[in-house]
């Protein structure tokens, strides 16, 4: 009977611990926006709606990085697909725009990123991804790319409602699945931390659009 009250003792801890991490989680969402300015050597962007690609289209027009990598495209869509979604950005499509077709999910993109960094020589990025999904991106690039100055863009898709999650069952069941894809992934980067001998720095920060 001890044993087994203490069994639900440690079960009912480790559900408060994830039930509490999840509110964090949805909170630091909803405080994830833009505030500050700053310039990288590129700016990458993980694919999974037309927003994101536009804001860091934005980005690079705006002259905040000298190169952009649309990460993870899907392998019918050509760079002149890209480039009617977004007009006006053909002198960008032809000279610093990089389209990967390798990644098939987040671990992927991370993949992509490394070679394309490796293969320009950038010390630093601007991460463009969605805001719910950034946790998660922002730990896989760390471990793929230490020693990388990772700075934050977040996009708000009009359709998640982060601030009322609660009442938009759409929106829940995002956020726990995203959450639920965290917790492994920031798990399995902090076991490797922990067990290497990985001393990198990576800085972390906003940037406006």
């Amino acid at each position: 009977m001890k044993l087994l009250k203490w069994t639900f003792r440690l079960i009912g801890a480790a559900a408060f611990l994830v039930a509490a991490g999840f509110l964090i989680f949805v909170y630091s969402i909803h405080l994830e926006t833009p505030k500050t300015t700053v310039r990288a050597d590129g700016i990458v962007v993980l694919t999974g709606g037309t927003e994101r690609i536009a804001q860091g289209i934005r980005l690079l027009a705006s002259k905040r990085a000298s190169r952009l990598l649309i990460s993870g495209v899907n392998k019918r869509t050509t760079r002149a697909a890209l480039s009617k979604r977004t007009p006006g950005y053909d002198e960008l499509f032809r000279c610093c725009i990089d389209v990967g077709y390798k990644a098939q999910d987040t671990i992927g993109n991370a993949s992509e990123a490394r070679e394309w960094v490796q293969e320009n020589e950038f010390r630093s990025l601007i991460v463009v991804t969605s805001s719910y999904h950034m946790p998660r991106s922002l730990v896989e690039l760390r471990s793929a790319l230490p020693g990388t100055a990772l700075y934050t863009h977040p996009v708000v898709p009009r359709s998640v409602r982060a601030e009322a999650w609660y009442a938009n069952p759409g929106t829940a069941k995002l956020l726990f699945w995203e959450y639920a894809k965290l917790l492994p992934a920031a798990t399995r980067y902090c076991v490797t931390r922990v067990l290497g001998s990985d001393d990198d720095r990576v800085t972390r920060a906003d940037v406006s659009g």
